[in-house]
């Protein structure tokens, strides 16, 4: 096992989730506003971003706003490359509400060089026209290879090209953290 350094305990990540409910309810108007979770961690912070924003809510509208999941398998710019796990792990996606025209918080554990999030924003698309698109992660790494920034982030940690982050979800993992390794094919 690598040696692993814990950056955020179950604590840290509760009030980074209660923070990041806070901006989201600050930076949008009452009305069409929808929460879509990047499977698999991602889809399980946003389920507990959209209880947040109900329990947050002084307005009493956030009980409207919807609840989605995305599966971006298909649509990653990394299938066939060398390298990289062959036959991507495909998982449902469940948007049972029209998006066209409403805010959506694409919601993800960790931002890295934004090719998740690219792939998702084009698998957003796919089920309509939101009239705002914008991004809530956990985790903001840095090393970007495309434009892309978040307008909620949990914490920004500064890591190495050659570390690797690990956000661990309760629901998933069996604790809340997110901890920073070397990655093993650094070290060789």
């Amino acid at each position: 096992m690598q040696d692993e350094r814990v950056v955020l305990d179950g604590d840290d990540v509760r009030r980074a989730l209660k923070r990041i409910a806070h901006e989201i309810l600050e930076a949008n108007a009452p009305g069409a506003l929808a929460l879509v979770g990047i499977h698999r961690r991602g889809a399980h912070l946003a389920q507990r971003l959209h209880r947040l924003l109900a329990e947050l809510d002084d307005r009493g509208d956030a009980g409207e706003v919807a609840l989605g999941d995305l599966d971006i398998s298909f649509y990653r710019d990394d299938l066939g490359v060398p390298g990289r796990q062959a036959a991507p792990v495909v998982h449902a996606s469940h948007l049972d509400f029209p998006i066209d025209g409403i805010t959506v918080v694409v919601v993800d554990d960790v931002l890295f060089t934004g090719r998740t999030i690219r792939a998702a924003v084009e698998a957003l698309f796919d089920y309509g026209r939101p009239a705002r698109v914008q991004l809530a992660v956990l985790a903001d790494r840095g090393h970007r290879e495309l434009p892309i920034r978040p307008d909620y982030v949990g914490k920004n940690l500064p890591t190495a090209r050659g570390e690797r982050v690990y956000v661990r979800v309760e629901e998933l993992d069996g604790v809340d953290e997110v901890a920073i390794a070397e990655h093993e094919e650094a070290l060789v």
